[in-house]
């Protein structure tokens, strides 16, 4: 095994030897600091937060691996940015919902709010400027070998500059507002995510007796503009940055008066909201739309800018936004590394991106017959993205066009752009169908696309719902009642992963089709119980929350432990996204103290420690990060040599247990069953995209050492899988 960090300094150890920068906002780990993170690791849990941050150090290791073109690593440093904002966004500006409003919080670390406040944002700024250097000094030599370079005005040739001086003329200056900070103008609302120049200015023309005359300005470069001005030149693209065409042309924006200086930075604002009880009124949706605006005014949580910024605005920014040096981060680079995807997608370069092989054929899907022909013969299961996501997407719009169908409900979280799904469903009603529609438009950042299609709905005469109350349905369910002779037949998809056909493409995920009556009657409960009011006692296959997913799964690891107890074979392996509920780590915790086998693959958030003695010796925790997104949430549970294996949308996590409308569905069919195990063991012995988590909370990757490689991300585009595992996982 080869440590995942090699390059980077520790996020838990070494703080003294941290060399500190230049700048008063660079790393700089007090005393205090370098205590707290020995009693972060002493802890029997892992930082929720920290664990996050250690997954986008995951991905950004993705850009040594060797076997992968500077484009395809561009891709992961572009999500790493991605990632990092979002987490910015919510969970440093939730801190923030604490420290500003003087609320308690405990972290699983064992810090208080303040504490955990400088140990989080200084572990951002080393993930950051290792990201930096990666860039700088293992990529940046490799540019003119593949034909292209990112250049400063500077070094451009003169008729080069004349172009750039033009497209700003004609293009960029039109756009800009400068807006000025005085006694006569208000402190302007300065977007999150943008680019923005922060000006000082001085007029000698007026006070010229004032020894200081200066004025602070900002200009935000509009989003809408291209990253990059693009230049052709004779077989080389050159890539100049947007703010550097600004930059260069200022003067034709501050005439008759000095620039002082101008410091490029870019700031991320707190995002978090959540919802009360007494906040979801008949308003509901124009409520949600108010508190979207909000996120552009939230209060700023981090700000990154260029090395020795002016200090009188300096001075001004931290008073205004009540930040310190542990907010701000010295970024002589690429402040937004989304912004590379531009160079990823351009017309020289898209080839470069390696085209996923072709989809095979699922198990029990016969091509020649209807699709409800299909779905009755046999339930089956779609492993995506190796299974094509068109069999679903079918089923739905030939629902649509059938005569025989009834009506099609389903739920909706995550859609994609110009949605197929919308578009049936506008059809369905076009053609007199019932159609029930529950939206989440509390799905964080699709809160505006969901109301959108959702009104669109509504107007069409769908029966649309707006979420429940203040959870958040995150289920993934559609049920279709069909008339087929004298009898109605019902047809479900159950899946991990959203109605969305552009993430299926990269994110994988398990779902079934059936016509299984156990199934069907299940879903049927559970729609009423979500658009009616009912309640349903009991279901058949299916576990959900908040009602009782949390128990459920504490009766089935307790069950783990009897059996082991009385002599049985006994075994837990759970692959999901996170792990963070302390009731379920406990119970598994007890499951390892009691002896019981526990394989865990997580590809995100652990809270759980591994390998701790006396407490975690029989859990081995694996993540999972390679070319596709992991999505897919399956649970096995061996019970004494009949497994239980089940399949939903939901993590194990708090919000999943008592804030969400989740579900998870057993897969009863035994070949299903096994496929689903064999699904679980391919990820177990992956030793090309795993890492595995150490008891320190430090992540390594797995080497293959002298066994042949399985990359998991290839493996399932293999028709003969059966030959290469033994699928018996305890």
């Amino acid at each position: 095994m080869g440590s995942v960090t090699e390059g980077v300094a520790s996020f838990f150890k070494d703080l003294l030897n941290f060399e500190m920068g230049k700048s008063e906002y660079d790393y700089n780990p007090s005393i205090r600091d370098q205590k707290s993170d020995s009693d972060i690791e002493r802890s029997d849990f892992i930082s929720r937060d920290l664990s996050w941050l250690k997954f986008n150090e995951r991905v950004l290791d993705q850009v040594r691996n060797p076997d992968l073109n500077i484009f395809q690593k561009f891709k992961f440093l572009a999500i790493t940015g991605s990632n990092l904002d979002e987490f910015l966004t919510v969970r440093v500006g939730s801190l923030y919902n604490y420290l500003d409003f003087g609320k308690p919080r405990l972290d699983y670390s064992g810090l208080r709010e303040t504490a955990f406040r400088k140990v989080l944002l200084n572990h951002i700024k080393k993930f950051s400027d290792e990201r930096n250097r990666l860039f700088r000094e293992e990529l940046k030599p490799l540019f003119e070998a593949n034909e292209f370079k990112i250049v400063e005005y500077s070094e451009l040739r003169k008729d080069h500059r004349q172009l750039v001086n033009e497209f700003f003329d004609q293009m960029v200056y039109p756009m800009l507002t400068p807006m000025v900070y005085d006694h006569t103008h208000t402190f302007p609302i300065l977007l999150p995510k943008n680019l923005i120049l922060g000006v000082v200015s001085v007029d000698h023309n007026v006070n010229p007796d004032s020894d200081d005359n200066r004025k602070l300005s900002f200009v935000q470069i509009p989003s809408n503009l291209p990253k990059f001005f693009e230049i052709e030149d004779e077989g080389m693209v050159l890539f100049l940055p947007i703010e550097d065409v600004v930059k260069h042309n200022l003067t034709k924006v501050y005439k008759n008066v000095k620039i002082e200086s101008v410091d490029l930075f870019r700031i991320i604002r707190n995002g978090d909201f959540e919802f009360e009880d007494d906040e979801l009124d008949e308003d509901f949706v124009n409520e949600m739309k108010e508190k979207i605006r909000g996120r552009q005014a939230g209060r700023v949580v981090f700000m990154v800018i260029e090395s020795s910024p002016s200090t009188y605005m300096m001075d001004i920014l931290k008073k205004k936004w009540d930040i310190d040096k542990y907010n701000i981060q010295i970024n002589n680079d690429l402040m937004d590394y989304t912004r590379l995807m531009q160079i990823v997608n351009h017309e020289d370069f898209r080839s470069y991106l390696p085209k996923s092989p072709s989809t095979i054929p699922p198990t029990n899907y016969n091509k020649d017959i209807s699709i409800f022909e299909n779905i009755k013969e046999h339930d089956i299961l779609l492993h995506h993205p190796y299974n094509s996501f068109e069999p679903v997407l079918h089923l739905i719009e030939r629902a649509a066009e059938d005569p025989n169908v009834l009506s099609i409900k389903l739920t909706i979280y995550r859609l994609a752009k110009n949605s197929r799904i919308t578009a049936a469903l506008l059809r369905a009603a076009e053609n007199g169908k019932h159609v029930s529609a529950l939206f989440e438009i509390k799905a964080r950042f699709d809160e505006e696309n969901n109301i959108r299609e959702a009104e669109k709905l509504r107007k069409a005469g769908c029966f649309v719902i707006y979420g429940i109350g203040w959870l958040k349905t995150h289920t993934k369910l559609m049920l279709i009642v069909r008339k087929e002779g004298s009898r109605v037949v019902q047809y479900a998809h159950m899946s991990s992963g959203n109605y969305n056909e552009d993430t299926s493409r990269y994110y994988t995920d398990v779902s079934l089709l059936t016509a299984n009556e156990a199934y069907t009657h299940d879903i049927a409960e559970f729609f009423n119980a979500i658009t009616g009011h009912s309640q349903p006692k009991s279901y058949n296959h299916l576990i959900t929350s908040p009602k009782d997913m949390r128990n459920a799964i504490l009766r089935m690891i307790q069950r783990e432990i009897d059996n082991h107890k009385k002599g049985k074979t006994a075994g837990i392996c759970l692959k999901i996204n996170s792990l963070e509920d302390k009731d379920v780590i406990e119970a598994l915790y007890a499951a390892s103290q009691a002896g019981v086998k526990v394989n865990l693959i997580i590809r995100g958030i652990c809270c759980l420690r591994p390998g701790r003695a006396g407490l975690s010796e029989n859990i081995k925790v694996r993540s999972i990060v390679g070319n596709y997104l992991e999505h897919a949430r399956i649970l096995y549970f061996h019970n004494a040599g009949e497994p239980e294996v089940f399949v939903g949308s939901a993590d194990l996590m708090v919000r999943s247990f008592d804030k969400r409308i989740e579900s998870l569905f057993q897969v009863t069919n035994e070949q299903l069953s096994a496929q689903l195990t064999h699904i679980l063991k391919a990820n177990l012995e992956d030793n090309y995209n795993a890492y595995e988590l150490l008891e320190n909370g430090e992540y390594v990757k797995v080497e293959s050492k002298d066994l042949p490689t399985l990359n998991v991300h290839q493996y399932f585009y293999e028709r003969d899988q059966q030959n290469l595992l033994t699928d018996k996982l305890f």
